[in-house]
């Protein structure tokens, strides 16, 4: 029986050019089933661009992008939802007036009778569904009727996790998860994503937190002015290799690090 990992997802080539602006060139990536992967590197140096290009939020230039062992070209962001990709963003898209079950269910509403303006949502399914979710990715919250305006940061962060382990079972990636909370909220998300780890889900954090960093990946990938300078191993790195590769500056950098 082969021991070989298998291949989640995988990008060759990838660019993207604005105008005479390269953004992103020939960015080659692999993730493995299973895998947590952090991708680094100063603002502007392609982290962002990369992620907007693998979840159809933009058009790549060039490039292809193979996702479950199948070349995909999403032109929209609900394309890679359907296909099992769910994107964590910093403004984390909650609707702030409706309740936590009307959030995880956002775009995937459950009708007791579908018949446009007089449908009827099924909002006891979808409570009882929502309640699993939570559970499984070990978050409490006792009233799924409240909205979500008046939760902390930490609890609105928890509930678009939730949200996406619920149904990106194939791969979630998260920009800045804990950017603004506080230590405590930050404890609490960073263990939703060890629960995950748990699991088997893969994830792709994008994160400036060092030491977050180094706690929750397996490997580390360096973005620098468009393109990815390096890949290291966290369990073998330091900071200091990590800062080598995001700035181009040696310091020593690590035998282990693998350069691109």
């Amino acid at each position: 029986m082969s021991n070989e990992r298998r291949k989640i997802f995988e990008t060759r080539g990838l660019t993207k050019h604005y105008g005479g602006v390269e953004a992103l060139t020939d960015a080659d990536f692999t993730m493995f089933e299973g895998e947590h992967i952090a991708i680094v590197g100063d603002n502007g140096a392609g982290k962002s661009t990369f992620v907007r290009n693998i979840t159809g939020v933009e058009q790549r230039t060039s490039g292809s992008v193979i996702f479950d062992g199948k070349d995909v070209n999403f032109r929209a962001p609900i394309e890679a939802r359907e296909h099992g990709i769910e994107t964590v963003y910093q403004n984390l898209a909650l609707a702030d007036y409706l309740d936590v079950a009307a959030n995880i269910f956002l775009g995937r509403e459950e009708f007791k009778i579908k018949l446009g303006p007089l449908s009827w949502l099924d909002k006891k399914a979808m409570r009882k569904r929502s309640k699993e979710l939570l559970e499984e990715t070990g978050i409490k919250i006792p009233d799924l009727s409240q909205n979500v305006s008046g939760m902390s940061g930490g609890q609105r962060q928890c509930i678009a996790i939730s949200r996406a382990a619920g149904w990106g079972s194939k791969l979630i990636i998260m920009d800045e998860p804990t950017a603004a909370l506080g230590i405590q909220e930050t404890t609490r998300v960073e263990n939703i994503i060890r629960g995950l780890k748990k699991r088997s889900v893969p994830v792709i954090i994008i994160s400036h937190n060092l030491r977050q960093v180094f706690n929750l990946v397996d490997r580390i990938v360096v973005f620098r002015q468009g393109r990815i300078a390096g890949v290291l191993n966290a369990k073998e790195a330091s900071g200091n290799d990590v800062v080598a590769m995001i700035t181009g500056v040696d310091q020593g950098v690590h035998d282990n690090a693998s350069y691109i």
